[in-house]
């Protein structure tokens, strides 16, 4: 496993949202004009399905001086709304880009706070769920005052050693970083 090489940030409109992509297969004529057949090429594999896991999909950061985790003290809701992968095979190891589309959202505690920072993770898991490369990553929202939402799109690209296992094997999980009171807010207390 590689570490993360590039990463880019790109401001995004909270109402879009993109579609996950997959690599499509096709054919390429050979470019030779003195051939008389054209060679079809490899079939591209296709992305491993790039899943959003819905128990982490939200995220709640309460204020610093927050005595209780209750809904009136969430600052800032963390929202992972969306990513495209497209990915490129070369033997044993899978290129991975992703965008990553996620939104900050003020909570009821939010004062005049200007924005938030979110850790989200990615990870490629084989078919018993095992963990071929897990990476995290922080990314600052800022939501302007007078702004109820912000989003931004995260580009990152991943290279993994997928170990000889075929694209159909592979999953690439997201989800929040999760630290305790977070999970037990959502225990106690459903919605965003």
């Amino acid at each position: 496993m590689t570490p993360f090489p590039r990463r880019q940030r790109a401001g995004a409109p909270a109402a879009i949202l993109m579609v996950a992509a997959l690599s499509g297969c096709g054919t390429v004529s050979s470019l030779n004009p003195f051939s008389s057949s054209s060679v079809p090429a490899t079939p591209a594999a296709a992305c491993p399905q790039a899943v959003i896991l819905r128990p982490l999909a939200n995220t709640a950061v309460f204020t610093p001086s927050a005595q209780t985790h209750r809904p009136l003290d969430v600052a800032f809701y963390g929202i992972l709304s969306d990513v495209d992968a497209k990915c490129d095979f070369n033997g044993g190891t899978m290129r991975a880009t992703l965008d990553v589309v996620l939104a900050a959202e003020r909570g009821p505690a939010s004062g005049h706070a200007d924005g938030v920072d979110l850790n989200y993770f990615v990870a490629v898991t084989g078919p018993d769920q095992s963990i071929l490369s897990k990476k995290t990553f922080s990314v600052h929202l800022a939501v302007p005052q007078g702004a109820r939402r912000a989003a931004v799109t995260d580009h990152i690209e991943e290279t993994i050693n997928t170990g000889g296992r075929s694209s159909g094997d592979l999953t690439i999980d997201l989800g929040f970083q999760q630290p305790p009171e977070v999970v037990e807010f959502y225990r106690n207390f459903r919605g965003r």
